[in-house]
């Protein structure tokens, strides 16, 4: 999938998950004039903000304001600005012969795993774990390069990362994966994705050593482990900033238990305000 923007496109800014506090209005507004400084024009869903307890509107609504979207030959890509607990709620009303028929680029991170690999799942299209919400944080200025350079002038800013090897010197394949706990909402369901020959991509906003050890072992459980042909390590935000007793890297190894699988580690992905961007669906070659 082409991704290229020109001065003037238009990107819609949709919520699938829960809904931004009304509070929060004031950095939507700030947003859309970033994007707007860039040379973007954004056209908003009517389901961003909350309208009782965490919902912005019911799953189908949510899932129709999406495929709006995809409809309208108009829009250049979508942008989730949401994220937390409920976008799985609204898989069982996307169309995904409407997606597939309309390829587009779908940027959103941590709960919008649930989505972006559904989406690759049924339509082998590519999406991208991105917070376009990046672009008014404390990186800002840094971001906005990063964002011009790589979506505009086709450069690699956004999507280069820095990455180490804990197990292993190469692996390469088409990347899945995401938020962890995330992901795991998919278990059992047909919008998990097909592990075979895959990089799986892991990172998580929170979680002690108790809860990632879990995670890792639902995955180990399922037969992931067995079947990919490596593990990449994004940010693990919480545990690493309250310096826990022991690492995701040492938790995944004492997971695997001998098992090789190839291990990197990059600082680049996550959470972080300073995130880049990995593309979901795409093929990546990484080496030692």
């Amino acid at each position: 999938m082409k991704m290229k923007f020109k001065i003037g496109d238009k990107i819609a800014i949709v919520a699938c998950s829960n809904a931004r506090l009304l509070s929060y209005r004031a950095k939507i507004d700030e947003l859309f004039k970033a994007i707007t400084n860039i040379g973007l024009i954004t056209v908003c869903s009517n389901f961003i903000f909350e309208k009782y307890l965490i919902f912005s509107g019911t799953a189908e609504e949510r899932a129709k304001a999406l495929l709006k979207f995809y409809a309208n030959p108009e829009i250049k890509a979508i942008f989730d600005i949401s994220g937390g607990d409920v976008a799985n709620e609204i898989l069982e009303y996307i169309d995904f012969n409407l997606i597939k028929s309309n390829p587009k680029p779908f940027f959103g991170y941590s709960d919008l795993t649930t989505i972006i690999n559904a989406i690759y799942t049924k339509t082998a299209n590519t999406s991208y774990l991105y917070q376009i919400r990046n672009l008014i944080y404390d990186d800002k200025d840094l971001q906005v390069k990063w964002f011009v350079n790589s979506l505009f002038n086709e450069e690699k800013d956004l999507f280069h990362i820095k990455y180490s090897f804990i197990q292993g010197n190469k692996m390469e394949g088409i990347v899945v994966g995401g938020n962890i706990r995330c992901l795991l909402k998919l278990a059992g369901t047909p919008y998990m994705p097909d592990f075979h020959d895959k990089i799986l991509f892991l990172e998580a906003y929170g979680g002690d050593v108790g809860l990632v050890t879990t995670f890792l072992c639902q995955l180990k459980q399922m037969g992931v482990f067995s079947k990919i042909n490596g593990i990449l390590l994004g940010t693990f935000t919480k545990m690493e900033a309250n310096n826990s007793e022991t690492s995701v890297e040492e938790i995944l190894t004492n997971v695997l238990n001998g098992l090789q699988v190839p291990i990197a580690k990059t600082k680049e992905l996550g959470h972080g305000i300073d995130s880049k961007c990995i593309v979901i669906g795409k093929f990546m070659s990484l080496y030692l």
